[in-house]
């Protein structure tokens, strides 16, 4: 049986029958539910889809951010990561390379706890850059979907 780091990405999505959008997502051994509020006809019995991938992007973030911390020996405290998610007009966002209709926007505010100069807390943002999650966001991504029989 491979370990978990071996283990490929699997993730499977079913009906709960607990609700007209919940959803349980079997991750491996783990079993979470999805929903959405009552306000859009769910029963908000677990996050909204957008809310899981900042849930996502945000614990990747902070995993990639106390590794690096523990193996270069920085004092590094406490971690914490806020995240948001909003869609704004392409017109608005200079640094966008979409130009017309909408861009999601991603706010990701990292608190860092600890002793260090601003050099580090500068390395360590450049760290939070470079976890797995973001660069897959930030990446061209090519998603294939199929009908099963």
């Amino acid at each position: 049986m491979p370990n978990a780091a071996e283990r490929p990405e699997i993730v499977d999505v079913r009906e709960s029958g607990r609700g007209k959008f919940a959803f349980e997502i079997e991750i491996g051994p783990n079993t979470i539910m999805a929903d959405e509020p009552e306000s859009l006809g769910g029963a908000d019995l677990g996050p909204r889809p957008h809310e899981l991938v900042l849930a996502g992007l945000g614990a990747c973030t902070a995993m990639t951010l106390r590794m690096y911390a523990d193996r270069k020996g920085i004092p590094l405290k406490g971690i914490g990561v806020h995240l948001s998610r909003r869609k704004i007009k392409a017109a608005d966002c200079p640094d966008c390379t979409t130009t017309e209709g909408e861009v999601e926007e991603m706010v990701r505010e990292i608190t860092l706890e600890g002793d260090f100069d601003a050099a580090t807390r500068q390395r360590l943002l450049e760290i939070a850059n470079k976890c797995p999650v973001h660069k897959t966001l930030t990446g061209e991504i090519k998603i294939r979907t199929t009908l099963k029989p």
